[in-house]
């Protein structure tokens, strides 16, 4: 099964979020979100964060942040754990995917006027006439957050060019790895992709929005 919860920033309640997080987070991630020139950044962090530990106490009942650790091309993941998850934000949403089924990759973009001529380069020829034949800034964003789920799902990060593999019918490959998407409905103003590796879950719950205030009180009733 794969779960999608998702929340928006709120400066009015960055402080007591932050002074919460602070309190209950290891020292390396506590830095990190303290380097942020802005409460915006930081506050997208913690909230994936907030997603994420209320999602796995969906699955299993338990989490503790230093059990999340990093492959070398950043992914975050569990050691121990027979869980995915993966995290995305853009602009002042936060979305967060957790998965018992395959690795998966989420990603969200806020859909938005940009010179989208910039990034031909970064799409195949195909891609590129499929999103000049439609609503260029719709198609654009649609196979945007197509390939940037998958690369997050392959973990290869930017070592994988975007021209290297092409999507055709929500679906690629990366070399011996097949990948299957899936868009995420949240709203009309951002697109939303989560992608499969391997194999598809056909049981995807609907992505459930969540109040940050809701997240803060979950965090609370649960000891350190």
């Amino acid at each position: 099964m794969t779960r999608i919860y998702y929340t928006y920033i709120n400066k009015d309640r960055h402080d007591k979020l932050l002074l919460n997080i602070l309190s209950r987070s290891p020292k390396n991630y506590s830095k990190k979100l303290l380097k942020y020139k802005r409460w915006q950044d930081a506050q997208l962090s913690l909230l994936g964060r907030l997603l994420l530990e209320y999602g796995l106490r969906k699955f299993e009942g338990n989490f503790h942040q230093k059990d999340i650790i990093y492959t070398n091309n950043s992914k975050p993941y569990f050691k121990d754990k027979s869980i995915e998850f993966n995290i995305s934000h853009s602009q002042n949403i936060v979305v967060t995917a957790i998965s018992n089924t395959c690795e998966i990759g989420i990603d969200v973009e806020l859909i938005r006027k940009i010179r989208i001529e910039d990034f031909k380069i970064q799409m195949t020829n195909r891609e590129w006439k499929q999103i000049n034949s439609a609503k260029k800034s719709n198609a654009f964003f649609d196979y945007w957050t197509k390939k940037e789920s998958v690369l997050k799902s392959h973990g290869g990060g930017f070592s994988i060019p975007l021209t290297s593999f092409e999507v055709i019918d929500n679906y690629t490959s990366i070399n011996d790895s097949n990948f299957y998407l899936k868009e995420i409905k949240l709203n009309n103003q951002f697109k939303c992709h989560l992608a499969f590796r391997n194999t598809i879950d056909f049981n995807v719950s609907k992505p459930i929005e969540m109040d940050s205030y809701i997240l803060l009180q979950n965090l609370l009733s649960y000891p350190t």
